[in-house]
């Protein structure tokens, strides 16, 4: 007798082993219909996979995370099968599950092109309609080894090899055509379904290593249905008219070049953004009674060591000798002989430095230490992406120093810092999640449970819910992240708040307590934009470039219609100047509407056009960005009006 618990709770006895594809039938007929594989005690197998004991089980169907994660990795086999039906001459390598996707590695002298993607969407949906059984099978390792150098197969041929000797493998047949994989998979190839899209190419490294050859990978998307694929492309389509770095250049607001990877040279433009964010926020810090300092750049690596950075974090800190060394001392930097400084990623360690410094009491702390401190990671190559991920950043980072009985009120204060300045940055839809202890980890379960809960304790009584992330905290501690939705649906995590005992301990950071001894503090790390950077990408993607008035680089552009209208221009220009508005004249002989189109291409919010009548009405035609009527309106109170608009919102009455 075989007992199987179903995820309601519910239990269903079996007298011999079945599959899941009969635990599907037995339970019900349309459910049989849907069912495309297995969960087994919390492992997701094939659908034909047998129950041999007593387990908890469930029935994985496409509109469900792990059907649809099965639905992508066979998309994935059947754009390989596809392709070397059509392209004899390709080798398959590798083809994972990704965020929204998949993609497969293709080795093959011919370079693809998009051209072929009609072609092989077309092959996909034949090898779909063919409906090929998928059947799993165990091969010896040696065995897979020799029959896929004899078919031409030398990249798979080489993945197996690397599997240890005397070890079995997984291969998976699906007609004619196989390849090594763990699984799990679908029943047949007609289970796919044909809502996936092929959506773009690019190059890649052989085992990721720039050693190797490149090979070509072609990526694609694949979904329950129709609708969400074409909701998923509508999307794409949107992302990529808001793509920051397209936006950015049309600003011009910032560039990138290749002679200073991941690190943006910021045009006047988009540094007034710049400046108008950091101005807002050291406000909202000088208003919550933050200090604000400035630490070096460069520490020694004992303070990383001493901090645990130096272990976790080594591999993307860039490291420079504490002096230059000659040729001759040369080796000894690069046997690790000299003295070794590191330009800092992050700013705690810097922070506690500052606290060290003076003796302080317990009616000291809380002490809030802010610093828009800028960090360098050394991210790779391939991993940068304009503003979203860089090598040179600059964090709102802020360290709290406080006693454990204060670390709740001072977490409620920050979830209402992060929930104030989200409002007035536009963003309404905001998750709040709480990632847990990473299995790699300094400090004692005990620690970890008392930090867990006090997090747990300042998020309910900060009336928020959340969702627990396991393995996701940071190494020291616990974090409260903040995840923010823009406008097209997209998730995006910022600010975060990190709640720490071990640190303080590491760099011997103490307090004077009540009792007169000495106490260690207790430090949150949190940050509210996160990297300034990225936020500023964010913002520009979010808003298509059309900030609100208090943000745009250019708020106000006067046009005049006439050459007769400049003298007029300049009284109006004056006017704004003197309201504290960022405006500008445009005066050159070009028509009135070639004016009007390349303003509204740099996403100007405000275009005043004015000519003679204008001028003896003292009156201003408005123009607003995406918005074709027009209004003619007296130049006093269009000025005050856009006073009040540009007013940043934490100076709002």
């Amino acid at each position: 007798m075989i007992t199987l618990t179903l995820p309601d709770g519910a239990s269903r006895t079996f007298d011999a082993p079945l599959s899941g594809a009969a635990l599907a039938a037995a339970i019900s007929k349309s459910l049989a219909k849907k069912a495309i594989a297995l969960v087994l005690d919390g492992a997701v197998v094939d659908l034909a996979t047998q129950i041999e004991h007593d387990a908890q089980v469930a029935i994985v169907t496409p509109d469900t995370p792990e059907g649809l994660a099965v639905l992508r990795h066979d998309c994935a086999h059947i754009l390989a099968e596809a392709v070397q039906e059509l392209f004899p001459d390709t080798q398959v390598t590798i083809g994972p599950v990704i965020d929204d996707g998949f993609y497969y590695d293709f080795a093959r002298e011919v370079p693809f092109s998009l051209d072929d993607f009609e072609a092989i969407e077309n092959r996909m949906r034949a090898i779909v309609d063919r409906d090929e059984e998928i059947v799993r099978e165990i091969w010896a390792r040696d065995k897979a080894v020799a029959h896929f150098k004899e078919i031409g197969e030398h990249y798979k041929a080489e993945i197996i090899a690397s599997i240890p000797e005397g070890e079995d493998v997984s291969i998976y047949r699906q007609g004619d055509w196989q390849d090594l994989c763990r699984g799990p998979h679908l029943p047949s190839t007609g289970k796919l379904g044909k809502a996936f899209k092929l959506t773009k190419l690019a190059g890649a490294y052989w085992r990721g290593d720039s050693n190797n050859e490149v090979l070509q990978r072609i990526y694609g998307t694949c979904w329950a249905s129709d609708k969400e694929l074409q909701a998923y492309l509508t999307m794409i389509e949107e992302a990529e008219a808001r793509d920051h770095r397209k936006i950015g250049r049309e600003m011009d607001l910032f560039h990138l070049q290749e002679e200073a990877q991941g690190s943006v040279f910021w045009h006047d433009k988009g540094y007034i953004i710049w400046q108008a964010l950091e101005q807002y926020i050291r406000r909202r810090l000088q208003a919550a009674d933050y200090q604000e300092v400035k630490t070096p750049q460069i520490l020694d690596m004992r303070f990383w060591q001493q901090s645990g950075h130096w272990d976790k974090f080594r591999e993307n800190m860039f490291v420079v000798p504490d002096e230059v060394p000659s040729i001759e001392e040369e080796a000894h930097v690069i046997t690790g002989k000299a003295d070794l400084m590191a330009l800092k990623p992050m700013n705690c360690p810097a922070h506690v430095q500052i606290f060290k410094q003076g003796i302080k009491s317990y009616r000291d702390l809380p002490i809030r230490m802010a610093e828009f401190g800028c960090c360098h990671r050394n991210e790779p190559h391939g991993a940068l992406h304009g503003l979203m991920r860089v090598r040179q950043m600059t964090q709102d980072d802020a360290h709290i120093f406080c006693r454990e009985d204060q670390i709740i009120e001072e977490a409620v204060e920050f979830c209402h810092l992060v929930q104030l300045v989200y409002k007035d940055m536009g963003f309404d839809d905001v998750m709040v999640k709480l990632a847990l202890r990473p299995e790699t980890r300094a400090g004692s379960d005990e620690v970890w449970d008392r930090a867990e809960e006090r997090l747990r304790s300042a998020l309910q009584s900060a009336g928020l819910e959340w969702e627990e992330l396991d393995d996701e905290g940071a190494f020291y501690g616990p974090k409260i992240e903040y995840h923010l939705r823009d406008a097209i649906g997209r998730t995006w995590q910022c600010a975060t708040l990190q709640l720490d005992f071990v640190m303080p301990e590491r760099l011997d950071a103490t307090y004077i307590g009540e009792d007169g001894n000495k106490h260690r503090p207790v430090m949150l790390h949190r940050a509210v934009l996160g990297s300034v950077e990225r936020f500023i990408g964010i913002l520009i993607e979010n808003y298509v470039g059309r900030f609100p008035l208090w943000l745009a680089p250019e708020q106000v552009v006067i046009c005049p219609i006439t050459s007769e209208a400049d003298s007029y221009g300049e009284e109006v220009l004056t006017a704004c100047k003197q309201a504290g508005l960022r405006a500008r004249l445009d005066v050159r002989n070009e028509k009135i509407n070639y004016k009007v189109r390349e303003h509204s291409h740099a996403k100007v919010p405000v275009i005043l056009a004015v000519g003679m009548r204008e001028a003896e009405a003292k009156s201003v035609s408005v123009r607003r960005l995406g918005v074709k009527e027009q209004s003619v309106q007296a130049l006093t109170e269009v000025v005050t009006a856009l006073q009040t608009e540009a007013t940043p919102p934490d100076l709002r009455g």
